[in-house]
């Protein structure tokens, strides 16, 4: 995974705005790909952020990068809560809650949609995209909205303006280092 794949996918989670984000990319090996992570965690991790594989499966890596703090307070929220004690989780701890995610993800054939908890969306829009599907849906951008469309649509707008920002600051030269914000 490069610095460019990282910043094209998760600078909104850099800059401190967004809880966590999920994407893809191609790997060669394994080996590499998980040394290549340790050595991102290493600058990650100081600032309160950490980047995981959660499934390598033929060439391509689901890698998930998050804000430790603002992940916990997310998963502590009352209806977050109800809804992954319905799928299965104890929200005791979010360690707990990432180790029942990896076991969905590696047993489930399906997808586990509560995984938008995981990612900043709004409850309300993660049960409505669970329950409804389309029915109810109110805009789509970065996720499905069927709560506060006008909320939603200004955070899409947050998010684009700050991915556009970030990489104009890469391909000026910045590090990605220099790019996290802390917290």
């Amino acid at each position: 995974m490069s610095e460019e794949e990282l910043i094209e996918n998760a600078a909104p989670t850099l800059a401190g705005i967004k809880t966590g984000s999920l994407f893809t990319c191609r790997f060669d090996s394994q080996e590499q790909t998980r040394k290549d992570l340790r050595k991102l965690n290493a600058l990650l991790l100081p600032k309160g952020l950490r980047i995981i594989p959660l499934r390598m499966v033929r060439g391509r890596v689901l890698i998930y990068v998050y804000r430790i703090s603002r992940l916990g307070e997310d998963l502590a929220k009352q209806e977050a809560r109800e809804i992954l004690k319905q799928r299965g989780y104890n929200a005791s701890s979010i360690e707990s809650c990432l180790a029942m995610l990896f076991k969905k993800l590696r047993e489930e054939k399906d997808f586990p949609h509560e995984i938008g908890l995981f990612l900043g969306y709004p409850p309300v829009d993660v049960r409505g995209f669970m329950e409804h599907r389309d029915t109810g849906l109110k805009c789509t951008g970065f996720w499905k909205v069927y709560g506060d469309e006008v909320e939603a649509r200004k955070q899409f707008e947050k998010y684009r303006r700050c991915t556009e920002a970030y990489e104009k600051f890469f391909s000026c030269g910045r590090s990605v280092e220099g790019l996290i914000v802390a917290g």
